[in-house]
């Protein structure tokens, strides 16, 4: 059994762990409220340019804008989304795993692959695949549109230019604190989605169809980005949360435990010095 000693420097140690992962949850859940309500006012939004976009994508000519091009896939560009720091479970890894999973996809079918990473962990994990071609850390300490904005431009204008056929973002969306669901999207080119019975493709444009498009098609990618950098977001606050309350539990059991350990090696000692101090006087009465 451990000395006293040892289990109170253990009992310290695990008392100031468990303060500092509470702070982190409280300070989580702080971030995750404002987090939580700018994706849920988005959402909605982004959801909504993101099916017009598909449905008017799939009624008129592949010519009319080049971001509607569905060309022969032989460069794929994919753009994951974690965060600069960990301590969050597993929202960093999933990503990591799902975009190498993505990317071996993409050589079976004999396409290059690069990635473009969104924040320092996945630029980190992904360079030791050599096919980082950049990344973007500042972005996600303070999401904006206007960092979307010059993500969404990198990403356009390398397709204009023909140096990807495809880009794709990978990223956990959000659900609620504990849940995260792990999302690949494809940005460029704009997938059409069949239409049903019930909905029109009959649209009328004004005040024309390819300047309406011009405007509206960059908008619906710069939005998309803006969506994943904020499902993000939210779901790394949430991840840290669950994460930081997880540990502690688990370092106030440990603490608990601890302390048992200590009332009982602290009584055994005592009883000991008691058997010893009887003894001492049984033996000079003798």
């Amino acid at each position: 059994m451990a000395n006293l000693k040892d289990l109170r420097t253990r009992i310290t140690s695990v008392s100031s762990t468990m303060q500092i992962t509470s702070a982190m949850k409280m300070v989580s859940a702080a971030k995750l409220k404002r987090a939580q309500d700018a994706i849920v006012q988005m959402r909605p939004y982004s959801q909504k340019l993101t099916l017009l976009m598909g449905n008017v994508s799939a009624v008129v000519d592949a010519d009319e804008n080049p971001f509607l091009v569905d060309r022969k896939k032989e460069r794929v560009l994919i753009i994951t989304f974690t965060a600069n720091r960990g301590l969050c479970g597993a929202f960093n890894s999933s990503v990591i795993k799902r975009s190498r999973i993505a990317a071996e996809n993409c050589v079976k079918q004999g396409m290059e692959v690069e990635f473009f990473a969104i924040g320092k962990k996945s630029r980190d994990l992904l360079a030791k695949t050599g096919k980082v071609t950049g990344s973007n850390i500042d972005v996600v300490n303070g999401v904006t549109f206007e960092g979307a904005e010059e993500v969404a431009q990198m990403a356009m204008d390398n397709y204009l230019s023909g140096k990807y056929d495809k880009v794709v973002l990978i990223y956990n969306q959000f659900r609620n604190a504990a849940v995260q669901i792990l999302q690949e999207e494809q940005l460029l080119p704009i997938a059409s989605t069949e239409m049903s019975e019930t909905q029109s493709g009959d649209y009328i444009y004004e005040p024309d169809k390819s300047e309406l498009l011009d405007e509206l098609i960059p908008l619906s990618i710069k939005s998309q980005v803006f969506k994943a950098l904020l499902d993000s977001q939210a779901s790394e606050h949430g991840a840290r949360m669950t994460s930081m309350h997880k540990a502690t539990d688990n370092a106030t059991n440990m603490r608990d435990d601890l302390k048992l350990k200590y009332n009982k090696a602290r009584q055994a000692a005592i009883t000991n010095e008691i058997l010893e101090i009887v003894g001492g006087a049984e033996a000079l009465n003798n």
